[in-house]
């Protein structure tokens, strides 16, 4: 009988333990809660990984983890509506998030993350993981997927811009509000300094978002529509899906392990 959906908290227990043995998979979404403009929600990285999260899981079949909304965003807190964590406290909820599924059987970890603010304390996460629970794990930057498949087309990976929009508009179209675009930062200047920070060899700690962004986004989300989100969503989803099988069957033959990890065909 097929699963009635691939979110754990969705589930029964029989249906979770019927699952494990039948691949023992679990897909951990990562966002946070932060302020994205006047027309987009607090909760927009965070959907963006739950939508993309339950696409891959299908995919790949794995079950999503409830990954809590809340991210390592300090940097968005001059404005109202971001909610932060430490990095400490973020890396115990990952941690004892997924190390409770090992327990339950669960032996692939893939952790699929639309935040940047994320990205050191996942991979301190990611690390014990795999050393004290022994947990086969694959970090995925989803957003940077998005920017590869999609920046060409939408301007890059911009805040509050149209990758974003498109990302929420996949989940829920109701939340997201065009209409309300009126004060963009200027993107040149945005765009300089999101590249300065992405780069490999030199990477700033900026003071807050408004050296970015003066008024907390910029980006041009008008194009963005439901077609394209759906279309971007499947994209995203089928490429992740195909490259972290691929990953997760050289990290079992680079352990001398059995491969275990099924991979469904892909959608299209």
């Amino acid at each position: 009988m097929p699963l009635p959906s691939r979110y754990f908290i969705d589930l029964t227990q029989p249906e979770i333990a019927s699952q494990f043995k039948k691949n023992p998979l679990v897909i951990l979404p990562a966002g946070s809660v932060e302020q994205h403009g006047p027309h987009l929600p607090t909760g927009t990285d965070i959907y963006a990984s739950n939508v993309i999260g339950h696409a891959v899981a299908e995919r790949m079949d794995g079950l999503v983890l409830p990954g809590g909304p809340l991210g390592v965003t300090p940097m968005h807190m001059p404005f109202e509506g971001t909610i932060t964590l430490t990095p400490d406290t973020y890396q115990r909820v990952v941690i004892e998030t997924c190390a409770s599924t090992a327990k339950h059987g669960a032996k692939y970890c893939l952790i699929l993350n639309w935040h940047e603010g994320n990205i050191p304390s996942l991979a301190i996460a990611a690390e014990s993981l795999h050393r004290d629970h022994g947990m086969t794990v694959l970090t995925v930057q989803a957003c940077y997927v998005a920017a590869e498949l999609y920046g060409h087309d939408c301007g890059g990976l911009t805040h509050g811009g149209e990758i974003e929009a498109l990302a929420v508009l996949a989940y829920r179209p109701d939340l997201v509000h065009l209409d309300r675009i009126d004060y963009s930062s200027d993107q040149g200047h945005g765009r300089k300094w999101d590249k300065l920070r992405r780069t490999r060899s030199y990477q700033p700690v900026l003071r807050d978002i408004k050296t970015i962004a003066p008024t907390g986004w910029y980006g041009a989300p008008e194009h963005a529509t439901v077609q394209k989100a759906v279309k971007m969503l499947n994209d995203i989803a089928d490429s992740i899906a195909k490259e972290a099988t691929d990953i997760f069957r050289m990290l079992d033959e680079a352990q001398g392990g059995t491969a275990e990890i099924k991979h469904l065909k892909l959608a299209g």
